[in-house]
C-alpha cells in the first residue's frame, strides 16, 4: 500500500513540474546573448541569435497576435540584423494591435532613418520624446533626431537636438564631434571649439575631432 502511495505521489509530482522538455524559449534572453556577442565581435554568432530570437517572436505572435513584448523583441532583433523594411513590416504590424507602445515608435525611427526616409524617422523619434521624455533610449532618439537635421543642414536645429543628447548621455565621442559639427557649420566656433575638445577627451585619437578643433580654434583667433 504505501509502495503504490509513493509510486501516485511521484507520478503527480512530474506530471505538476515538468523537469525538461517544458521550457519555454525566452526570446528576450536569446536576443540579448545575441547583442553581447555582438558587442565581442562575435558576428556570425550574433546573427544566428537574433534569428533564432525572431522565430521565437514569429512563434508566440502566431499564438497571440496581441503580445507587444513579441513585436518588440522581434523588431529589435531585425534592427540589429539591419533588417531594415523587416523591421518596419513588423513594427507597423505591432503598431496595429497597440500605436502607443513607444519601444516599437523608437525603433522604427531608427529602421526609417537608416531608410533614408527622415520624414517619417523624424515623426517617430518626435512623438517617442513626447510621449516618454524619461524613456530608456530618449537621449538616442535626440542623437538621431540631430542626424536627420544636419542632413538636411538645418544646423541650429541640430544643435539643439544634439544638445540634448549629450547632456542626457554625456560619455559618447561621436555625439560630441557631431555637436562640434553642426555648430562648426553654423559659424559658432566658440562652441565648436568646447563640444570637439570634449570628444577628444572621451577619444584623444579621434582625428576628425582632432581636425574641427584645429579649424574652428583658427576661426576663434
Amino acid at each position: 500500500m504505501k509502495t503504490r502511495f509513493f509510486l501516485v505521489f511521484i507520478t503527480l509530482v512530474m506530471v505538476s513540474f515538468p523537469l525538461f522538455s517544458q521550457d519555454k524559449p525566452d526570446a528576450l534572453q536569446t536576443y540579448r546573448i545575441g547583442r553581447d556577442m555582438e558587442a565581442q565581435g562575435r558576428l556570425n554568432d550574433a546573427s544566428a541569435k537574433y534569428d533564432e530570437a525572431v522565430r521565437i517572436c514569429q512563434n508566440e505572435i502566431a499564438q497571440n497576435a496581441t503580445n507587444m513584448d513579441s513585436y518588440t523583441v522581434l523588431t529589435w532583433a531585425l534592427l540589429r540584423q539591419k533588417k531594415y523594411p523587416d523591421t518596419v513590416t513588423w513594427g507597423l504590424k505591432g503598431l496595429n494591435v497597440n500605436p502607443n507602445d513607444y519601444r516599437i515608435i523608437e525603433t522604427l525611427g531608427e529602421a526609417y532613418f537608416y531608410l533614408n526616409n527622415y520624414p517619417e524617422s523624424l515623426k517617430a523619434m518626435q512623438k517617442y520624446v513626447d510621449s516618454v521624455p524619461q524613456g530608456e533610449r530618449v537621449s538616442v532618439a535626440y542623437f538621431f533626431m540631430g542626424e536627420i537635421y544636419r542632413i538636411q543642414q538645418q544646423f541650429r536645429h541640430a544643435d539643439m537636438a544634439y544638445t540634448m543628447a549629450v547632456n542626457l548621455e554625456s560619455d559618447i565621442p561621436l555625439w560630441w564631434y557631431r555637436l562640434g559639427l553642426v555648430r562648426e557649420n553654423a559659424g559658432d566656433y566658440a562652441s565648436a571649439v568646447q563640444a570637439y575638445t570634449q570628444a577628444l577627451k572621451l577619444n584623444p585619437a579621434y582625428k576628425e575631432a582632432s581636425d574641427g578643433l584645429d579649424r574652428a580654434k583658427k576661426q576663434v583667433g
